[in-house]
């Protein structure tokens, strides 16, 4: 199973191309999986003869588990094929595990059986190739390995949680383990079965997508301390400037003129003169984007979000901003979205102003490190100064609110970051 964007930790199997038996080229269809972030098809990468197929449709499986078994197309392993296909018995798993290889047996020989015995060992805990490869040259048993305490999305082992092991080991101080590998599961309020006897409640299971989505909230709320700031803009000249432009944009481009494209600019801007917040966190490193790749969360037919990526937005002109932005959200309406366009994304913004609310408090987008809510643009009586004196008029004004992560971004940085998004929208050149 790929791993299918950030933050993804497994997959739902759609439906299968292929069958037991079939021979594949490189590049031919598998299967479809559904994620929280996308539906892709996931291609072989090798040709060969389709050996074995562990899940069925409907299945949910973790990144990197095994779905299928193909005998490459060398020839050099007729004999299993020919075992498999036909039915004939072939070695268990455990003699495979138990059998000491002889000193006659051949390298490869040596180099199955412990892969075999790794498998045995690893069942009811993923590992990364990173990490396996670290703790084979650091001479760390299975056993060992199970019980050094994860830091990673559900409690995984990362690179980093076996490095740092390493390293207390080699000083004698290796951190305390734990005998199972503990992953944090939703807290649910009292059951409202129980509360309610009369029969006079539905009760619902959520689908697999609201599933991972809740999941993914609820890691971010654990993650990352929210802390939210928001500021009123004065959008007056942004509002008149594209009623001036619509029409001939619309004639121009075939698309509507909205007024996501201009605060993606805004935003794009402000993520230039502050490089602070186009970044991620890892353990105490802050880890800063190079790329400005904004995200625009997407809502869907059946209630869900979706957050397609623009990529290198800060290069991009107001044209090419709406144009992308209108392709990306007919794509994930469509359910046509690529991998590579959920992936990447280094800021996000959230458009609530669509549903007439006027401020929100979004929770982050992990790894990010902020979110922009943008809310709906109202008309406001204001006080303005003229060199005449203070007069009433009518203006057009909107919120915007900043969620941030209080672990690198303090109070003084988020306020100032979202004051020039606003600044840039209300200086808008007209």
């Amino acid at each position: 199973m790929p791993k299918l964007g950030e933050s993804i930790t497994e997959g739902t199997i759609m439906t299968w191309s292929v069958k037991v038996g079939d021979n594949i080229k490189e590049d031919d269809i598998l299967f479809e999986v559904s994620t929280a972030k996308v539906n892709a098809e996931v291609p072989s990468p090798v040709d060969g003869l389709i050996l074995e197929i562990l899940f069925k449709e409907g299945d949910t499986v973790p990144v990197g588990e095994v779905v299928a078994l193909v005998q490459l197309d060398s020839g050099e392993e007729s004999d299993v094929s020919d075992q498999k296909i036909s039915g004939k018995p072939e070695p268990s798993l455990e003699k495979s595990v138990s059998a000491e290889p002889s000193d006659e047996s051949k390298p490869g020989e040596q180099v199955k059986t412990k892969a075999a015995v790794s498998v045995a060992k690893e069942e009811s805990r993923w590992y990364s190739p990173v990490v396996l490869q670290i703790a084979s040259e650091s001479k760390i048993a299975p056993e060992e390995l199970d019980k050094i305490p994860g830091t990673g999305y559900l409690g995984r082992l990362s690179k980093k949680d076996v490095s740092n092991y390493i390293e207390q080991k080699k000083k004698g101080v290796a951190s305390p383990v734990k005998t199972s590998v503990e992953t944090p599961r939703p807290i649910s309020a009292p059951s409202v079965s129980n509360a309610f006897s009369d029969g006079n409640i539905e009760i619902k299971e959520m689908d697999q997508v609201q599933r991972i989505i809740a999941d993914r909230m609820v890691q971010s709320k654990h993650t990352s301390p929210h802390v939210t700031t928001v500021v009123e803009a004065d959008v007056t000249k942004l509002v008149n400037w594209r009623k001036r432009q619509k029409d001939a944009f619309q004639k121009r481009e075939g698309i509507s003129l909205t007024f996501l494209p201009s605060i993606v600019e805004s935003t794009a801007k402000a993520l230039i003169d502050f490089p602070q917040i186009n970044a991620s966190v890892d353990g105490y490193r802050v880890i800063l984007k190079k790329h400005i790749n904004i995200g625009i969360a997407v809502s869907l037919s059946d209630g869900n979000l979706i957050v397609p990526v623009i990529r290198d937005a800060d290069k991009m002109s107001i044209s090419g901003l709406a144009l992308a932005i209108d392709s990306l959200a007919t794509k994930a309406r469509s359910n046509e979205l690529k991998i590579n366009d959920i992936q990447g994304g280094t800021f996000t913004i959230t458009n609530f102003g669509t549903f007439r609310n006027i401020i929100g408090t979004p929770i982050i987008n992990q790894p990010e490190v902020a979110i922009l809510g943008v809310g709906y643009i109202e008309k406001k009586p204001a006080v303005i100064e003229t060199p005449e004196g203070d007069v009433i008029a009518i203006r057009h004004k909107m919120y915007l609110s900043l969620s941030y992560d209080h672990r690198i971004i303090n109070g003084s940085l988020g306020g100032a970051f979202l004051r020039r998004i606003a600044d840039y929208l209300e200086n808008w050149d007209i």
